[in-house]
């Protein structure tokens, strides 16, 4: 067919987009990590285009730098960059909540608000068990799903981007805690619920628990003295 090959290609792209990602995301491709396109390429048994695209989508995403003359390095974020990594999405949910939140609510669907619910079920039943893998995924869909309901892609993407590179941070972090079982933020399906009966006040509440939580615990991480479990 005319264009299959584009398609093929655009596919593909995204496909190793999306693998990279989920590397980056879980540490297997740690920060100040340096690799080439034939290098990527090799490991995936593919040609060098479809690599070298979904090379620079992960950099406008944030979470890779090009290297003149020499490949691509998994961006290092510090501290800072987490603190206002979290000032940002505060700022974004906050603005989905005051503003867009009754009148995105009044036009979803049924099926939409239930998707949002089972995503929010199994991020937190993975948050309870400390699976932090399976979490990563369902929180990842249930902020993006929660963000599209309110219609506009542009809010919805600027969130998602700000959650990746949050979650390329905290996550070499978190694992050095081992068993996490109790330690993680798992109050996705309280918030649905206040979101889904318009109750803006409780749902900025739990955001900022949310924030709270995280910044406790990444905090004592970050400086080397994690202590006691966080509630």
């Amino acid at each position: 067919m005319p264009g299959s090959d584009a398609v093929k290609r655009t596919t593909l792209r995204s496909q190793i987009a999306d693998a990279l990602r989920d590397e980056v995301i879980a540490g297997r491709l740690p920060a100040g990590r340096q690799f080439t396109v034939k290098e990527i390429a090799e490991s995936y048994g593919v040609s060098a285009t479809p690599v070298r695209e979904a090379l620079l989508d992960l950099c406008a995403q944030g979470l890779l730098d090009v290297e003149l003359h020499k490949g691509y390095r998994v961006r290092e974020f510090s501290y800072a960059d987490f603190l206002d990594m979290v000032e940002a999405r505060t700022l974004i949910v906050e603005g989905v909540f005051r503003r867009s939140a009754q009148r995105a609510l009044q036009a979803a669907t049924p099926e939409a608000l239930a998707s949002v619910r089972r995503r929010a079920e199994e991020a937190g039943r993975a948050a309870v068990a400390g699976d932090l893998d399976i979490l990563i995924g369902y929180d990842l869909r249930f902020w993006r799903e929660l963000a599209g309901l309110v219609g506009n892609p542009y809010i919805s993407d600027l969130l998602d981007r700000v959650r990746i590179q949050s979650w390329a941070f905290t996550v070499p972090l978190l694992r050095r805690l081992g068993d996490l079982r109790g330690r993680l933020w798992h109050g996705h399906a309280e918030l649905v619920e206040a979101v889904a009966s318009r109750d803006g006040d409780r749902a900025q509440q739990l955001v900022a628990a949310y924030n709270d939580h995280a910044l406790d615990l990444i905090s004592s991480l970050a400086t080397g003295f994690d202590r006691s479990p966080i509630e």
